[in-house]
């Protein structure tokens, strides 16, 4: 949540870039976007995909909690385009309406109750212009990706262009009560200095989704499995809906 050190400790936020660039998601994600004028971006982080956004002609609002993540947002190619603003999703109220209402990056799943998820879908409904449309993704608890993020599935040793060679892995572990994942991320630089975060995050199934999105107002057009576009199945490695406001 907005309190994690991944999320607002200066030193970690030197790297969260670096470790987190433009992913192929984001090119699918655009391509969502196309058409629509007026953009918020919920849970927004450095902003790279507002950024992006707003370069490529969209009026976009960033919003996220951590005042840290959005100071690197500002500075960002394209930065100076997009309305930067530190606010909790689960609250925001701007009193305006949007084309497009989006959370990128597995934003989501930082929502770790289903009052949490309740709220931001609130948000999204409150927020959305007729005729407007929302989109964000979640990863799919039946893959079970976490199984993945261990130390030794994920330890690599990459550059960084100001502080040279870094191994970086991961350690994640899942209570199977609440479908809670902690995660920890850590960074040793070629000096054995060692730089470590813990996080959580939720993976809620689809069907819980699908009920939190009915109920705030909104209707799913389609559900996206991947982000390539592919149709939803248990299987898919994304849960994706892509949907409008309730007439």
């Amino acid at each position: 949540m907005t309190d994690e050190t991944l999320y607002c400790d200066p030193e970690l936020l030197q790297l969260y870039d670096w470790d987190n660039p433009w992913p192929d998601d984001f090119d699918f994600f655009a391509s969502l976007a196309a058409g629509a004028s007026r953009v918020l971006d919920l849970g927004c982080g450095t902003g790279i995909f507002s950024a992006e956004l707003a370069v490529r002609g969209h009026e976009v609002t960033g919003a996220d909690p951590a005042a840290a993540m959005l100071q690197v947002a500002r500075h960002r190619h394209g930065g100076g385009m997009v309305r930067w603003i530190e606010a909790d999703a689960r609250s925001l109220e701007l009193g305006e309406s949007f084309d497009m209402v989006l959370m990128t990056g597995h934003a989501f799943q930082t929502l770790l109750s289903r009052d949490d998820r309740r709220a931001l879908l609130r948000t999204i409904a409150r927020h959305l212009a007729p005729g407007g449309r929302f989109f964000f993704d979640s990863r799919n608890p039946e893959a079970r990706e976490w199984e993945q993020w261990t130390p030794e599935a994920s330890r690599a040793v990459l550059p960084h262009p100001q502080f040279g060679s870094i191994e970086r892995w991961n350690d994640a572990n899942c209570n199977p009560f609440t479908g809670i994942v902690t995660y920890d991320t850590f960074y040793r630089f070629e000096s054995g200095r060692l730089l470590s975060a813990r996080s959580q995050i939720a993976f809620a199934p689809q069907i819980e989704i699908g009920e939190l999105i009915a109920a705030a107002g909104l209707i799913v057009d389609r559900w996206i499995g991947d982000c390539v576009g592919g149709e939803f199945s248990t299987e898919s490695p994304e849960i994706i809906p892509l949907g409008s406001r309730k007439a």
